[in-house]
């Protein structure tokens, strides 16, 4: 019964919708028709090719308001401009009225299409509602000169307000009749996917993220580097390489900065120049601007992928063995607490999303994160997010106090999308109390260097226990330490999985299950190596078996 209410309520409102535009529509021509003996007798006995567009716009706009201003459902801004538009055409191309054309190919009013005809403004406002669907073309240096050009003349003719309030095709249609007006008046000739090129550019500018949004469409680009307005930097196949994006200047570039934090409600400026943030596919960003960023304001995004990563598509794509995959399964399974080791970009976010997919759906899962990048796929999931301190510099939530909360939250899992302080202490009481299964990240090169630098974190939280009893908590709590490394040729491998056995007097004591084994390079620039299996045998068959998964753990051995 739910569904049905909702279909027929979301079915009521496509038809109010659709009602509210087609009774916009019909005023519209309803002005037209009662305006244009007005416009005509305005008009009358002038010479229309010597009157310049925007006093045409201004006389036909006093028309215009003086007729609408008193309808009790008045237009809006964009509808008037809308209705203006209309009314200058039809003086110009078919009222009685209308100047004879020039005989020359660039008669003002005209339009050039792709194959070098001409069409008039009525005819091309339908010619380019059928290209809307058309991909975007490449924005050749002509769309940028001639974007940078009429740029102000378009900002200054749209109600940005009102504007703000439309959706994004809506806007798209307005803002073609506006830019072919502009363009018109400048004697500026572009054909219609130029034309279409060109207000893509304005919406994301407008609507978007500018320069940015062809890199964000891309799904070869993984990280996007912004080194002020004319250095952009892209990640692809693990390499990096120059883009051809550039920004206007420094302020352009900050304008796109605000608009990424706005949306989750922060803030960057002098008083806060270093900021983490998100996009609204979930891809993390770092934003840092003067006066810390000394050549201009520099932003870092780190792609999320829209294809989903799991350890099946890692096997095949070669990052880990066949072998190590199914152990990765089955350790997940197996509720073992596991921490994911790797260096910046290695893909330790990415590993932790595909270890994800085996927690049995029937699980509460709460994830802690700086900025929310997990993208968990079961129903039952609760996500959290720190918060920066306010302008009064109060209100700051930090991991360690969203750790704290998660554990009064009746977790069956906690996730912590980065550990990299003192919330390592809470981390692993909450491991040692129950929450088995749970996940996390931490910065290290190396399984050892992991659990040193948990060790370091255990000691930012200004808890004085001494280095033994440190290091038996970790040992109890961490099960198994997955390390990542994106190496030279760019691909992401996992190049140790290690268990924690226990401790050995003072020392935490460990155990590698597979290694990678670095073989030489390739004609093709890719490094080759094996995935090794240790053979020894694995310390959680105990809780492997207690699954039912320790035949096929052995087998992976």
């Amino acid at each position: 019964m739910k569904s049905a209410t909702s279909n027929a309520r979301s079915a009521g409102s496509t038809q109010r919708n659709g009602a509210a535009t087609a009774s916009i529509a019909q005023r519209l021509e309803r002005y037209i028709e009662e305006l244009r003996p007005e416009v005509l007798s305005a008009f009358e006995g002038q010479n229309l090719a010597g009157i310049a567009r925007p006093e045409l716009a201004v006389r036909i706009g006093q028309i215009v308001t003086a007729a609408t201003e008193t309808d009790s459902q008045s237009l809006n801004l964009l509808d008037r401009r809308n209705l203006v538009a209309d009314l200058i055409r039809w003086l110009l191309f078919d009222s009685p009225l209308a100047p004879p054309p020039p005989s020359e190919d660039d008669q003002p009013g005209t339009l050039a299409t792709a194959t070098g005809e001409t069409l008039e403004p009525r005819q091309f406002r339908r010619e380019r509602n059928e290209v809307r669907a058309t991909p975007a073309v490449e924005i050749s240096a002509t769309v940028e000169r001639t974007k940078i050009k009429i740029e102000p003349a378009v900002m200054d003719r749209l109600d940005v307000s009102a504007a703000s309030q439309l959706p994004r095709d809506e806007l798209s249609l307005q803002l073609r009749e506006i830019v072919s007006e502009v363009l018109a008046e400048q004697n500026l000739r572009l054909n219609q996917l130029e034309q279409f090129s060109l207000v893509e550019l304005l919406l994301d500018d407008m609507l978007g993220l500018g320069p940015l949004e062809p890199l964000l469409a891309d799904e070869s680009i993984t990280d996007i580097m912004i080194n002020g307005p004319l250095q952009v930097y892209i990640e692809r196949k693990g390499k990096l390489e120059l883009s051809d994006v550039h920004f206007r200047d420094n302020e352009h570039v900050l304008n796109i900065a605000r608009r990424i934090v706005s949306i989750i409600g922060r803030r960057v400026d002098e008083t806060v120049p270093l900021v983490d943030a998100r996009l609204q596919d979930g891809s993390r960003v770092n934003i840092i601007i003067p006066p810390l960023a000394i050549d201009g304001p520099t932003i870092s995004i780190r792609k999320f992928s829209k294809k989903g990563i799991t350890l099946d598509l890692m096997v095949r794509q070669n990052n880990i063995s066949e072998a190590m995959g199914t152990v990765l399964k089955i350790a997940a399974r197996s509720r073992l607490n596991i921490l994911i080791s790797g260096g910046t970009g290695s893909g330790k976010t990415t590993l932790l999303n595909a270890m994800s997919q085996m927690i049995d759906e029937r699980e509460r899962i709460v994830t802690i994160e700086d900025a929310a990048e997990l993208q968990l796929q079961q129903p039952h999931v609760v996500r959290l997010e720190t918060r920066p301190a306010n302008l009064e510099g109060t209100g700051e939530i930090t991991m360690r106090d969203l750790v704290k909360n998660s554990l009064r939250m009746r977790p069956d899992r906690i996730i912590l999308g980065e550990v990299r302080g003192s919330e390592a202490v809470d981390m692993l009481q909450a491991m040692n109390t129950g929450h088995d299964g749970s996940l996390g990240t931490v910065h290290a090169n190396r399984p050892r260097e992991a659990l040193t630098r948990l060790e370091n974190m255990i000691g930012m939280a200004g808890i004085n226990l001494p280095a033994k009893a440190v290091r038996t908590q970790i040992a109890a709590a961490i099960d198994m330490i997955v390390q990542v490394s994106r190496m030279r040729d760019g691909m992401r491998r996992i190049t140790h999985i290690t268990e924690i056995l226990g401790m050995e007097g003072d020392i935490i004591t460990t155990q590698d299950l597979f290694t990678y084994e670095f073989e030489g390079e390739g004609l093709d620039g890719m490094l080759k190596g094996s995935y090794d299996s240790t053979g020894l045998r694995p310390h959680f068959a105990a809780k492997a078996a207690y699954f039912g998964l320790d035949r096929r753990l052995l087998e992976c051995m």
